[in-house]
């Protein structure tokens, strides 16, 4: 008889004002120059801003384990930014983030979906090709490590009609 151990139930919920904080923390740890609190607050106050929380069962109620921030500006979507916990990953949270993205614009009839990877983010890109993101361009130097280290962004698109 084999067993089968299950993943916990994840909840995803929009994002609100008050998660600026967790935010902030969850940022910090994979982006060398981290969004503060204040400019994850700025950006949830725009109305073209939207974003998802994953939230684990785990964890204190309500506080997220991921997010997703994206921006809609007329038929078009961008993710700003996607994280994930490290002690949180694969297992499929950035899908479902970007699935609830997708949900999202889709309603809202955007004709696609944009944003900018890290070229060595290996499992990103293989997540967002899954999805159905092809590059369409690129951006030289675009990122900078905590040692100061550069290195490119690929710009990838995924058609929505």
């Amino acid at each position: 008889m084999a067993l089968f151990s299950r993943r916990p139930d994840y909840a995803v919920r929009p994002l609100e004002i008050a998660d600026s904080l967790a935010l902030a923390d969850l940022h910090a740890e994979d982006f060398a120059r981290p969004w503060s609190d204040a400019e994850f607050e700025a950006l949830l106050s725009q109305s073209t801003v939207f974003g998802f929380a994953t939230l684990s069962p785990g964890r204190r109620p309500g506080t997220p384990v991921g997010f997703v921030l994206a921006r809609q500006a007329a038929d078009e979507g961008e993710i700003l930014t996607i994280a994930v916990a490290r002690n949180q990953r694969r297992l499929g949270l950035g899908r479902q983030l970007m699935d609830a993205v997708l949900r999202r614009l889709h309603a809202d009839r955007a004709a696609a979906l944009f944003l900018e990877v890290e070229e060595n983010n290996v499992p990103a890109i293989a997540l967002y090709r899954r999805l159905g993101f092809r590059q369409v361009g690129g951006r030289p130097d675009y990122y900078r490590d905590a040692a100061g280290q550069r290195s490119g962004a690929l710009v990838m698109r995924r058609d929505l009609r």
